[in-house]
C-alpha cells in the first residue's frame, strides 16, 4: 500500500506553475527610500494645497476641468474643488464630486471632476470603452531614438512583489500568482525635442500610418555606454494602465527624468528632481450631457518648456 504524504508538508511534491515571467527590470533598490521621501513632502503639500481660479481649465453645471500641479495628490485636488463650490455657492458638494481621471502624484496636468452620479458614470463608460482621447508629455533621458513615432504594444501585470511590469504581448490573458490575469498595454509616441532642437506640434487629428510598430516579446537591450541625451516626447495611450507610459518610456529606453522607480535619473547635470517629468498635456471625449466634442489642454510645465529651448554649448 502506497505510503500517504500530507500535501502541506514539507515532503509533498511541489507543483511547479508555469507562470509568465515580466521582461522589465525590478525596481531599483535606490527607490524605495526616495520614494518614501517624495510621499512624505507630497503629504506635507497636500495639506497646505488649495486650488486657484486660474487652475480650471473649464466648468459647466456638469463638470470641471483642473490643471493639477506635481506632487499634489489627486485626492487633494477633489477637496479642494469641493471648497473652492462650497465657497462660491453655500451648497455642500462633496457628495456629487466624482474624479474621472486619475494622476499619479508626481504626473501634472488635466483631471476632470464631475458634479453628480449620472455624469461620473457616464464618463466612466467612456474611459472604459476607450472613447476618451489622452495625451501626455514627457521628459526622457536616453540615447535619442532613431523613430520619429512608435507604437509599442505589450502585456501589462503586477510581479510575484507587487510592482507594475512588463510582460510579453503574447503572455496577455495568461494568469498571474495572486495577481489578475496579464492585459494589454499600447501606447504610441512621437518624439517633439532632442536637446533643444523642435517644437511641440500641434495635436494630430489623426495618427499617420508610417510609424514603427514594436510588438514586446522580449527583454531590452539598452547600451548603458550610450550618449545621454533630453528627449522631449509626446505619449498617446491607447490604453489605461497603472504606470503605462512609464512602463513603455522604460522599455524603450527613455526612461523618465525623475522617475526613480522605473530607472529615471535621479540626479541630472548637478540638479536633483522631486519628481518625474509627466504631463496629462490634453483629454478630449464627447460631453456626457451635452453631446458635444469637447477638448481641455493644460498649459506647458516649465521643464517643457525649457526642453524646447538649445541647451548653451
Amino acid at each position: 500500500m502506497a505510503e500517504y504524504i500530507d500535501p502541506n508538508s514539507k515532503d509533498a511534491p511541489q507543483i511547479l506553475t508555469n507562470y509568465p515571467k515580466p521582461i522589465s527590470p525590478p525596481l531599483p533598490a535606490i527607490s524605495k527610500h526616495i520614494e518614501q521621501s517624495r510621499a512624505m513632502s507630497a503629504s506635507s503639500r497636500s495639506s497646505l494645497f488649495s486650488l486657484c481660479r486660474s487652475d480650471i481649465l473649464f466648468e459647466d453645471q456638469w463638470l470641471m476641468a483642473v490643471n493639477k500641479p506635481q506632487g499634489v495628490y489627486c485626492e487633494t485636488i477633489l477637496l479642494s474643488v469641493s471648497r473652492m463650490l462650497d465657497d462660491s455657492d453655500g451648497h455642500d458638494s462633496c457628495r456629487s464630486l466624482h474624479l474621472a481621471n486619475r494622476l499619479d502624484r508626481d504626473t501634472s496636468g488635466v483631471m476632470v471632476i464631475t458634479k453628480s452620479h449620472q455624469v461620473a458614470a457616464k464618463l466612466m463608460k467612456a474611459f472604459s470603452d476607450r472613447k476618451v482621447t489622452k495625451t501626455y508629455l514627457a521628459l526622457c533621458i536616453g540615447a535619442a531614438p532613431t523613430w520619429e513615432k512608435i507604437t509599442i504594444k505589450s502585456g501589462h501585470g503586477r510581479s510575484k512583489f507587487g510592482a507594475w511590469r512588463v510582460y510579453a504581448a503574447s503572455d496577455v490573458g495568461r494568469a498571474l500568482p495572486n495577481a489578475p490575469a496579464i492585459k494589454d498595454m499600447v501606447t504610441s509616441f512621437e518624439v517633439l525635442s532632442v536637446n533643444g532642437q523642435g517644437n511641440v506640434k500641434e495635436l494630430p487629428e489623426s495618427r499617420k500610418a508610417d510609424e514603427t510598430v514594436l510588438v514586446v516579446e522580449e527583454r531590452s537591450v539598452i547600451d548603458s555606454n550610450a550618449r545621454q541625451d533630453e528627449i522631449l516626447v509626446r505619449a498617446f495611450p491607447r490604453s489605461g494602465r497603472t504606470h503605462q507610459i512609464r512602463l513603455h518610456c522604460q522599455y524603450l529606453g527613455i526612461s523618465i527624468r525623475g522617475d526613480v522607480k522605473y530607472e529615471g535619473v535621479h540626479e541630472w547635470k548637478g540638479k536633483i528632481y522631486d519628481g518625474h517629468e509627466l504631463h496629462a498635456e490634453s483629454l478630449s471625449f464627447e460631453h456626457p450631457v451635452t453631446g458635444v466634442d469637447v477638448a481641455f489642454r493644460a498649459p506647458l510645465p516649465s521643464w517643457a518648456v525649457q526642453a524646447l529651448q538649445p541647451s548653451p554649448h
